[in-house]
């Protein structure tokens, strides 16, 4: 069974014409519901920045020269070898 999260109240400060579109888009008893779904993507979204910015400068092309002609040609390439060898296989 799902551990069941425990809630806190807390005071959050909204303009009166961001208050009446949400309650327009979802309703005023939806309110907690939307805000906590709004404020879970924004942490996932800015946890990847976050991730994103750490990783900058892994990759190093010097370590992939497969993919200096571009990676969509070396795509095309690892299809047309898997086509060759898919004609080759004994059926």
């Amino acid at each position: 069974m799902p551990e069941i999260e425990s809630s806190k109240r807390t005071h959050v400060v909204l303009s009166e014409s961001l208050l009446k579109e949400i309650d327009v888009l979802v309703g005023a008893r939806q309110r907690s519901s939307f805000l906590t779904q709004a404020a879970e993507k924004e942490l996932m979204r800015r946890r990847q920045l976050k991730a994103l910015e750490a990783a900058a400068g892994a990759w190093k092309d010097k370590d992939h020269p497969e993919l200096a002609a571009g990676a969509a040609k070396w795509v095309r390439k690892l299809r047309q070898e898997n086509n060759r060898r898919l004609r080759k296989a004994p059926r």
